[in-house]
């Protein structure tokens, strides 16, 4: 049985995870399938460290798994749960317009948003 207790530590996961815009763009990018650090990187054009930094992060939260190929890592979400629950996030959130309250700088974030993440 889930506790109120082990929700709290479950969405506590997804928001660590969610609050770093690197690891929300390598969460996107999994949504079209599994990737590889490299392959991430140039994708993202980012570093290859920062990528598995970051993938290391996410894996630790229990987001992603990680499946070895010889001397490759492969990395994919954890659970297609997680690429609906993403999908349905992102529609949630894109479908209510933000207050000034919710910008870290003087960028629209509504705007560079919806531009840039595309998760159909």
């Amino acid at each position: 049985m889930l506790t109120c207790e082990t929700r709290e530590t479950a969405l506590a996961r997804l928001g660590r995870a969610l609050a770093d815009p690197t690891r929300c763009r390598i969460l996107v990018a999994l949504l079209d399938g599994p990737g590889y650090p490299a392959q991430l990187a140039e994708q993202l054009e980012l570093t290859r460290s920062n990528v598995s930094n970051h993938l290391s992060c996410l894996r630790g939260c229990g987001l992603v798994a990680a499946t070895y190929q010889g001397r490759q890592v492969r990395y994919e979400l954890a659970d297609p749960h997680l690429a609906k629950a993403l999908r349905e996030l992102v529609d949630v959130v894109l479908a209510v317009e933000p207050t000034d309250a919710c910008a870290d700088d003087d960028t629209e974030p509504a705007a560079s948003t919806r531009a840039s993440v595309d998760v159909s």
